[in-house]
């Protein structure tokens, strides 16, 4: 069953569209990620789903609700944490959870769930003083003590260390085994790929596709991934000449190519016949990094 409904939603910024016309729906129970880059729309589109912008055109409907005419209602089903999520310097961890629970009629208890979040042992500390990742875990929490069925994340792990980014999707997992429908706005294609059921790829305000993390790799042009670094330039032409080749890209000196077997072969050839020798020489699968490029880059 879909608890989020969106058709053609469209939003304008002084002439500018910024949602142009996006289409989705979000079944119960797993986790939906919206994937794009900065600017891309992302955040606005789930700010008109959380009925805190007014769309310009097209239907939301969450859990069957519209977010702006039925909004008190929408915040009994939905929780959210936005990408600019700050709280007064001086409150303490547990005087936030205890004030949030005060603005719904029927809370989750904070305590039990501070404890699933590793906030316990901070429930005296002042917001001021909690590291990046204890931040989030309040945030998370915050999201989720009015017991909703519906969770939006939005840019969850921006600045997080790798390893509290890694903890961080682990309690995302643990979110959505609790029964919770989870909606995860991000830029990390590694967050995607692990976190993600189905992922909606946005670029520009259109969504660019929409497939699981599996599906988008296999769309990508090239299923294999040839990197390395030549001790000599390579000319363009013969690159671009090389068999089943999807795309070519350099960067700091170093070549990846996207293709198939057939490309790994000839691009051998080519360094051999060429006398280059391609250093740290890398031979890998497609990844949702690559289908990511090859998606955003044909719609450029």
């Amino acid at each position: 069953m879909s608890v989020i409904e969106v058709t053609d939603l469209r939003k304008s910024y002084g002439g500018r569209p910024v949602v142009d016309g996006v289409s989705f729906a979000v079944e119960e129970g797993e986790i939906f990620g919206i994937l794009g880059p900065n600017g891309a729309g992302k955040t606005t589109t789930v700010e008109c789903v959380g009925g805190l912008r007014v769309p310009d055109a097209g239907r939301i409907r969450v859990t069957g609700l519209d977010p702006v005419a039925d909004h008190k209602e929408v915040t009994r089903v939905l929780g959210a944490q936005l990408q600019q999520s700050e709280l007064q310097p001086k409150l303490t961890v547990r005087e936030a959870l205890e004030l949030y629970a005060s603005f719904y009629p029927r809370p989750a208890d904070w305590r039990p769930l501070a404890e699933r979040l590793g906030l316990t042992p901070k429930l005296t500390t002042r917001f001021a003083k909690l590291s990046g990742g204890q931040k989030q875990r309040l945030s998370i929490a915050l999201a989720l003590i009015g017991d909703p069925r519906i969770v939006v994340l939005d840019e969850l792990t921006t600045g997080l260390d790798p390893r509290a980014r890694r903890d961080t999707w682990e309690l995302v997992e643990d979110v959505r085994a609790g029964g919770v429908t989870v909606l995860l706005v991000t830029h990390f294609m590694e967050e995607a790929q692990r976190l993600c059921d189905r992922i909606a790829v946005i670029d520009r305000g259109r969504i660019a596709a929409l497939d699981t993390p599996a599906g988008l790799i296999r769309r990508s042009a090239g299923a294999t991934v040839i990197s390395f670094t030549p001790s000599a330039p390579l000319d363009d032409h013969d690159l671009n000449a090389l068999p089943e080749l999807a795309s070519v890209r350099h960067k700091d000196g170093r070549v990846t190519l996207s293709g198939t077997d057939e490309t790994v072969d000839a691009v051998l050839t080519l360094l051999a016949r060429s006398r280059v020798t391609a250093h740290q020489l890398r031979v890998t699968d497609a990844t949702l990094d690559d289908a990511f490029l090859d998606l955003t880059e044909t719609t450029a």
